[in-house]
């Protein structure tokens, strides 16, 4: 069995620091919080886990404070989590289980990190972080604002997802430390142009994230992952500003990077869809259910362009095609990932009906 710290930043957690907590306080083998300067009863609440509280004056730099609190971790692997995640239970049984079993060969353990939810409380978004490092590599925290941590070695890819519940207040903040950065001129990394233009394109300035994805974009260094992740964001701003030629050539430009992926093929088949080239929509979206996605990939998973979203695609390209019998098919696998989608049961209903009439039978 490995030990564990759980290594934390907080500022001003009162509201949802116990609720991360209680869901890994039988989990980790001790709790590190580092406060950034609280003016509420944040302190008090971790003292209720753990007695191992540092301060830490803030300098709009996460990495440094991540930093700092990994320097006091004691275990054999240090873990980090926001104090707006939590572990769900079933999530709580494979850490459980990843502690009993790890081989402590790896130098880091990734988990999905669940970074959006839907309408109904269901995954929308994850992506693959580097969750869990053995402490005596001393591995570093990198850059001041969406912050990574640099590794190197053997990576065990786990099946444990962190839930990010968020908290609102926070919207303006990461763009004001990038925006701060520029006055002082500060030279920005690759990586710090991406996210300085995910915050822009975040608060609507579509032109200027469309000129710094392009700067990024054009820049020939930068890590494969991230240029794909910018060409779908400069795409989604195409799409804001209604130019849907653009969008399509980002959508086609992340080929460059890698094979296709489900959310570009969908993001294709969408335009087609749209232009009422259903032939065309129908390819892209077939092509997006025939796609696996890789389980070491640190990109964006987005969760319905992989499962039931070209299938609902499909179901609506089959019915104006007139194939009643396929648009069915499509839309029985897209229910059988949402199965009280109200959209879906109307499909099905409707199907039915069209499928007696037309066959003279129900499916």
């Amino acid at each position: 069995m490995v030990s564990i710290s759980l290594c934390m930043i907080v500022k001003d957690e009162e509201q949802t620091l116990g609720r991360c907590l209680e869901s890994v306080k039988n989990l980790v083998d001790e709790i590190i919080i580092v406060d950034t300067g609280s003016n509420d009863k944040t302190k008090e609440t971790a003292s209720q886990y753990t007695d191992k509280i540092h301060d830490f004056v803030w300098r709009d730099d996460f990495a440094a404070a991540r930093n700092f609190s990994f320097q006091f971790a004691s275990k054999e692997y240090s873990m980090w989590l926001d104090a707006d995640d939590i572990l769900l239970e079933q999530d709580q049984v494979l850490l459980k289980d990843l502690k009993e079993n790890l081989n402590p060969s790896y130098n880091t353990v990734t988990m999905d990190y669940i970074v959006s939810l839907g309408a109904n409380g269901e995954p929308y978004q994850k992506v693959r972080r580097n969750r869990m490092v053995k402490t005596s590599k001393t591995y570093r925290w990198k850059s001041p604002v969406h912050e990574y941590l640099e590794v190197s070695g053997p990576v065990y890819h786990s099946d444990i997802n962190i839930t990010h519940l968020g908290k609102p207040g926070r919207e303006n903040r990461n763009l004001r430390i990038y925006e701060k950065r520029l006055n002082e001129g500060k030279v920005f990394s690759e990586r710090d142009l991406l996210y300085y233009a995910n915050e822009l394109r975040c608060h609507k300035k579509y032109e200027k994230a469309i000129e710094i994805y392009e700067k990024f974009l054009d820049n020939p260094n930068g890590a494969k992952e991230d240029k794909i992740t910018a060409c779908g964001r400069l795409a989604d701003c195409y799409y804001r500003r209604e130019e849907y030629d653009k969008e399509s050539e980002a959508a086609f430009r992340s080929f460059i990077y890698a094979k296709p992926r489900a959310d570009f093929c969908c993001r294709i088949g969408f335009k087609f869809l749209r232009e009422d080239k259903i032939p065309e929509a129908i390819f892209w979206y077939k092509l997006a259910t025939e796609l696996e996605w890789e389980k070491d990939c640190l990109g964006t998973y987005n969760v319905a362009c992989w499962t039931w979203l070209p299938h609902l695609q499909l179901c609506s390209c089959y019915y104006k095609a007139g194939d009643y019998r396929k648009s069915y098919e499509h839309n029985e696998i897209a229910l059988s990932h949402r199965p009280n989608d109200e959209r879906m049961i109307s499909n099905k209903k409707l199907l039915e009906r069209k499928l007696v009439l037309t066959y003279g039978q129900p499916q």
